[in-house]
């Protein structure tokens, strides 16, 4: 396959966390032989014995786990995903490629799986997949921690400064609600109260304490819902 490479093995200055010889690199299904799986902090590289091979870039790793489904593969392996393209193009791919645009948004993905002759270097093949991983985290997942709100600052309350939160009572606040937020809170409490009495009336039979209960629940439900309801 065009992507195999010839390239000096992964060492120390890479960060080489594990090396697995006799170890079978399958991609999508197709074996791609035998060779030596290494795993670095800077990259995934595999090489055969005579020198080619490739290596996988962490951030383009979105998946690897320890695979012993024998129904899918009928030898226990690291399977990795990968979001790229390996295998050599053919005509007729191109040629559906040009047919179907649709897919021309779909992000490729590629299936690799490692089998180790020695089946008990999974757990540590495995391992130092994850601690490499981490290593390079997702830009996007780093972006969503970002919080662009407003927090509340504790020790500049203690001291007399910055803005309180407001809280009422169930009447203050139906008396802050708007026209349109008295008429949400009257659809609901009709929404809950329809709900509450489901659960008190089964089978037709209204006992007096059900109906006791039912009414307590509904009361204590609608202070709740005023009290919790956004004022404008």
């Amino acid at each position: 396959m065009s992507f195999l490479k010839s390239f000096p093995p992964p060492g120390s200055a890479d960060g080489l966390r594990q090396q697995q010889s006799d170890t079978e690199a399958v991609l999508n299904g197709k074996g791609l032989g035998t060779g030596t799986l290494y795993i670095a902090e800077s990259r995934l590289s595999w090489l055969d014995g005579s020198g080619l091979g490739f290596s996988l870039e962490y951030p383009t790793i979105s998946l690897h786990a320890v695979s012993r489904d024998l129904n899918a593969y009928p030898r226990e392996h690291l399977y990795v995903m990968v979001n790229a393209q390996f295998e050599e193009e053919s005509k007729e791919s191109v040629a559906d490629e040009e047919e179907e645009d649709s897919d021309d948004d779909v992000e490729p993905i590629a299936e690799f799986r490692f089998v180790p002759n020695d089946k008990s270097a999974l757990e540590a093949m495995f391992t130092a997949m994850c601690e490499c991983q981490a290593l390079h985290p997702d830009p996007e997942d780093e972006d969503s921690d970002d919080y662009d709100g407003e927090e509340y600052d504790v020790e500049a309350h203690e001291q007399g400064q910055g803005d309180i939160p407001t809280f009422y009572t169930y009447e203050e606040g139906l008396s802050h609600l708007t026209a349109e937020g008295q008429a949400t809170l009257e659809r609901l409490e009709g929404m809950l109260s329809h709900s509450v009495s489901s659960q008190y009336n089964m089978a037709g039979v209204r006992t007096e304490d059900s109906i006791r209960d039912y009414e307590d629940s509904a009361h204590n439900c609608r202070r709740e819902l005023g009290a919790s309801s956004t004022v404008e």
